[in-house]
């Protein structure tokens, strides 16, 4: 075995108590990774001990170990061997993470630009925060999360979302996907085992229920938002909701249908969940106020960080009536024993200096412009094409005219020209009857993290293949 003392080394250098234990580990090592193949002959004890400097019963020990364990084979007076039994290969961690397969365009919805996460500020909030924050802090947060962060969020969503925000109802948490968890979960403890779900709307919605054992009922839009009718005759006493910025039709829905929305729910002793996920994007005009403020106790209200810093923070807030505090409360503090006190008084001291309004400021910029662009890449490529929706947030619905479609084959080819989109259909949860006979292509085009000239060159693209 020539390559022992490479492999070895480092093992006789580890501290004197330490020494048979790393040796092992790594002889072990090198024999699960294929380093030592099956059936390499070993060094003898002795011969290895005075290449490593280390005593000979040291290694004697290290082989009974792994012969015993399996790793290695002996026999009386023919030395020592790799044994054939490990196949293992060293085990690799994989990256799950979704990630662009590659196009030379993507316009698939549900990104920010990460480009434009503020590391240097940041980075001094870190700093300030790990030089300041008491030992104490360090340990088992309150699960609903840190006062000091609760305040802040309650003043910034009163200000901002007109939400009734107090810090006591405030449950921070990792994202709306959890809150929406954590509030399936106690509405299934109550007996609760449906809620309606916007169709089309977000299909994360349906799965994050089902994994609490709460079906969902899909319930039609209409122009101003939610249809009433279907929703009285559904049976439900929960519905899930997008109303400042419907995803993904981009509606807002009107002052009536909010107002008949929350009649429902005192009707029939309900909630209606409240994702506000991208509410603070709005172009046109000040961004509507959030359901929530016209009836704390009817509305749960969820929001995040996801489309304004960055989604691998898994940074959010929900905001609960009073009368499911205590069983949201305790159903966090069960499933993770709250959220992670740095990560808290980060971003606790981030929006107490104004550097989370500073950040938003600059996202309602760079994304207005993006959406601009997009509206007139559209104008010039596809003449007659609208652009539908309310100006906000991070993706527009587009319909083009007819001698483009049928949909289905259009996005054949440009999904061929290496164009990634969604079409709205995709975004259906099966209620409605299908599609109407129309040569119309309507598509979902999200265009926060592409840059105004990948833009304009991606819609190109798409105008060469359709």
């Amino acid at each position: 075995m020539t390559s022992a003392w490479e492999l070895l080394l480092p093992a006789a250098s580890a501290p004197a108590r330490a020494r048979g234990r790393a040796l092992q580990a790594a002889l072990r090592d090198a024999v699960r990774s294929g380093r030592l193949a099956p059936g390499t002959r070993l060094p003898s004890s002795r011969d290895l001990a005075a290449d490593l400097g280390v005593s000979r019963g040291l290694v004697t020990e290290a082989y009974e170990q792994l012969t015993a364990e399996g790793y290695l084979r002996s026999g009386q007076g023919a030395g020592t061997w790799v044994g054939e039994a490990v196949r293992a290969a060293r085990p690799r961690a994989r990256d799950l993470a979704p990630r662009p397969a590659g196009e030379r365009a993507d316009f698939v919805p549900g990104t920010p630009d990460l480009s434009l996460f503020p590391r240097s500020a940041w980075a001094a909030a870190q700093r300030s925060v790990l030089a300041d924050l008491p030992h104490e802090s360090l340990g088992y947060p309150d699960p609903r999360g840190l006062p000091r962060l609760r305040t802040a969020l309650a003043e910034l969503l009163s200000r901002r979302r007109g939400v009734v925000a107090d810090p006591e109802r405030i449950v921070v948490v990792s994202g709306v996907a959890q809150a929406s968890a954590l509030l399936a979960s106690v509405l299934h403890a109550r007996g609760w085992r449906t809620a309606g779900v916007e169709d089309p709307g977000s299909p994360q919605h349906c799965a994050l229920y089902a994994s609490a054992g709460v079906g969902t009922v899909p319930l039609p839009l209409d122009e101003e938002g939610l249809a009433l009718d279907p929703l009285r005759t559904s049976g439900v006493r929960a519905v899930v909701t997008t109303p400042a910025h419907q995803f993904p039709t981009g509606i807002a829905y009107s002052a009536r249908r909010r107002a008949e929305l929350l009649d429902w729910a005192r009707s029939v002793d309900g909630l209606v969940l409240e994702d506000d996920y991208d509410g603070d994007f709005r172009y046109d005009r000040a961004p509507v106020g959030a359901l929530q403020g016209l009836d704390p106790e009817r509305v749960a209200y969820t929001g995040s960080v996801s489309k304004s810093l960055a989604p691998g923070l898994r940074l959010g807030w929900l905001l609960v009536p009073d009368w499911l505090a205590e069983a949201v409360v305790e159903r966090k503090r069960t499933t993770d024993l709250g959220h992670p006190a740095l990560d808290q008084a980060l971003f606790a001291r981030f929006v107490e200096r104004g550097d989370y309004d500073r950040q938003l400021r600059v996202c309602q910029r760079a994304y207005r412009e993006r959406r601009d662009v997009l509206v007139a890449a559209l104008a010039e490529h596809f003449p007659g094409s609208r652009v539908t929706g309310i100006a906000a947030g991070l993706h527009a619905i587009a319909t083009l005219p007819e001698r483009y479609g049928p949909e289905e084959r259009f996005l054949a080819r440009v999904t061929e020209a290496g164009v990634a989109v969604r079409p709205l259909a995709a975004y259906g949860h099966g209620a409605a009857d299908g599609p109407a006979a129309t040569k119309e292509v309507r598509l979902v085009l999200g265009y926060a993290h592409l840059t105004p000239g990948r833009i304009r060159a991606g819609v190109g693209r798409m105008a060469e293949a359709g």
